[in-house]
């Protein structure tokens, strides 16, 4: 049995993949997370890498809401910067159109969800505090029209909640005259993917005449808690991993054979860890075989 292995990463092009689904009671958004954050409160320091930058945000808004459970004080820092892209341009009334839609899943908002630091509020009581970047232009909009804001808050409630399990309340207030609690801190944001099986620009993939292809997913163990999501596809035709393009998002996985024999785009109910998951291409059958470590439900947290 020939096989051939190779590490399952995600690409991060400009029609990025999403990494984190948000679910509502509403409605359905997709945020682009662009990093995982190590704040200088936490006593570490950020490093750049070469498929990464280090970017200090201007201040925004300082949004005042609690956990569900305990009812703890939570603050979050809406920071705006440049070095996030901004997401496609909408208008009112298509964000009013969006809302109301069965799947607005097609609208994603690029952000940077940092990770949790301690601070003191005005009562000099210990709470936690979370800063979201995003695009400094959209930020500017989102300020310019209630409707917007009520959007830009309410997606970054839901993308703190799936990427840390938390549970928010949705009873939050817009301090005034702070537009940040703490200090401003410093976060690494990936600019850059890594090759998945090998290197291709946008103009070269096309999937116009891509067929999908027959696939299967099931769990390990099948029951209790899943400890892995398996993708099984089958792929006949293609002789080589060299002409497969493989993007493993938190929850999606999009896969195309070269040229524009397969194209398969599927979002699966589990927050993967992509880092480590691995992928398997056997000759003899022609089976692709992802193999994603589960990190949780995506329902875990509702």
């Amino acid at each position: 049995m020939e096989e051939e292995m190779f590490e399952a990463t995600e690409m991060l092009q400009y029609k990025q993949l999403d990494y984190g689904r948000l679910l509502s009671a509403c409605f359905l958004l997709q945020t682009l997370v662009l990093s995982k954050t190590v704040n200088k409160t936490m006593g570490k320091l950020q490093t750049e890498t070469q498929d990464s930058k280090v970017i200090r945000p201007q201040p925004g808004i300082c949004v005042k809401t609690s956990s569900e459970t305990g009812n703890e004080k939570v603050f979050i820092n809406i920071c705006q910067s440049n070095s996030v892209p901004p997401p496609p341009e909408l208008t009112r009334e298509e964000l009013v159109q969006l809302l109301q839609s069965e799947d607005p899943s097609g609208y994603r908002v690029p952000m940077s969800l940092g990770e949790p630091h301690t601070e003191v509020d005005n009562n000099s009581q210990g709470c936690t505090v979370y800063d979201v970047i995003i695009n400094q232009d959209f930020f500017q909009r989102c300020q310019k029209d209630p409707l917007f804001q009520h959007f830009v808050i309410l997606v970054s409630l839901e993308g703190l909640e799936n990427k840390y399990s938390l549970e928010l309340n949705r009873d939050w207030k817009v301090l005034k005259n702070r537009k940040f609690l703490g200090s401003v801190s410093e976060q690494n944001i990936r600019t850059k993917s890594r090759p998945v099986i090998q290197e291709l620009q946008p103009k070269e993939i096309s999937t116009a005449c891509a067929k999908r292809p027959e696939f299967s997913l099931f769990l390990e163990p099948p029951t209790g808690h899943p400890e892995y999501l398996i993708a099984e596809i089958k792929l006949p035709g293609v002789s080589s991993s060299r002409s497969l393009v493989l993007d493993v998002g938190e929850d999606q996985l999009v896969l195309t054979a070269l040229p524009s024999l397969y194209h398969l785009d599927v979002f699966h109910a589990f927050f993967i860890d992509q880092e480590n998951s691995v992928a398997q291409y056997n000759k003899s059958t022609q089976v692709l075989t992802v193999t994603m470590p589960v990190v949780s439900s995506a329902s875990s947290s509702y």
